[in-house]
């Protein structure tokens, strides 16, 4: 693991980079009950970075977490691309440990003005786990062109992965209703890779081709800005989703109210500057204590025990009352 973590590592890591650059606190770590080693991380990465490159220790630390930031970006951009969206109006959405203190930087490299932050972000997968519905999803090669297909067979195809979906879940929970998805996994002719489309639930016998056809085309043209109508398109694969009902959840709204912002700052530190290449003084504020509406001008570090966010110099962030943390970015 990470140098810092005083546990025999001692290669460099990004948590080593971030407490280097004074993004994390020491001796805030998970909530206070773990203390990270900076002179460990220093250390980590002086001797497997910075001495190899002829570089200083700051240095080599930002290079670590402007390389994630990087590496990040362009999986992102590509993903956008892909789905024929625009990085200039998008929003970030961070989670996990890492995730708020690496998003602003993300959001600088890939031109996007806002970036989100929703409670308890450090643990977003487990809470999603624990709150998202007992799903299962069946599928079924079955390569057909569209002109040649017979519905009733692929009628017969869709229930029976309906049934051995019901079959699943029906051990989970009896007395829960199952809410079935069907979609069907499409192509062009000769195309290598296959285009998705959720369809209504109605017995597949009842669709006609031209119906099929029409929601691929609006589907694909949605998706990479033109189709090509006069094209034969294929079925690749059928997929049913059996999943029970949704468990309700709710975030509760904020209770910290009649406060004023310096009752929710624990402090200052001297952290790094993307714009400027050099420490600069952070104000720290402590998450638990913002209230709804609560306005941030960076540069500030907003503190949780699950994670740390981190807003620039050139943001501003500000608190729903939900708990929610958005990040807007200036234009530059």
């Amino acid at each position: 693991g990470p140098a810092c973590y005083k546990r025999d590592g001692k290669n460099p890591t990004v948590t080593d980079a971030d407490l280097v650059l004074g993004y994390l606190d020491p001796n805030y770590f998970l909530g206070g009950t773990m203390s990270l080693d900076k002179s460990a991380a220093e250390k980590a990465i002086e001797e497997k970075v910075a001495k190899p490159l002829g570089t200083q220790v700051t240095e080599a630390a930002f290079g670590i977490h402007d390389l994630i930031n990087e590496t990040m970006a362009a999986a992102a951009k590509t993903h956008i691309a892909e789905k024929g969206g625009n990085p200039n109006i998008v929003t970030i959405s961070a989670f996990g440990g890492a995730g708020p203190v690496h998003a602003y930087g993300l959001a600088k490299k890939i031109g996007a003005p806002r970036v989100m932050v929703p409670p308890l972000a450090g643990v977003g997968s487990a809470l999603g786990f624990f709150t998202a519905p007992v799903a299962f999803d069946l599928t079924r090669s079955h390569r057909e062109t569209l002109d040649d297909a017979d519905f009733k067979q692929i009628e017969q195809l869709f229930e029976a992965l309906e049934k051995e979906g019901a079959a699943i879940l029906q051990e989970a929970d009896k007395d829960q209703k199952i809410i079935f998805e069907r979609t069907l996994m499409m192509r062009f002719v000769g195309q290598g890779a296959e285009t998705d489309l959720t369809i209504d639930n109605k017995p597949f016998d009842q669709w006609k081709k031209a119906e099929i056809r029409a929601l691929f085309d609006a589907v694909y043209q949605k998706l990479y800005g033109r189709t090509y109508p006069e094209t034969p398109v294929e079925f690749v694969t059928f997929k049913v989703r059996a999943s029970l009902p949704e468990r309700p959840f709710r975030i509760p709204a904020l209770k910290n109210t009649g406060k004023s912002i310096e009752d929710c700052q624990k402090g200052e530190r001297q952290a790094f500057s993307l714009i400027k290449k050099e420490y600069i003084p952070y104000q720290v504020f402590d998450r638990f204590k913002l209230f709804a509406g609560a306005v941030l001008n960076g540069p500030v570090i907003i503190e949780e025990k699950e994670s740390t966010i981190i807003v620039g110099e050139d943001a501003k962030a500000s608190v729903d009352e939900y708990g929610f943390v958005w990040i807007n970015l200036m234009p530059e």
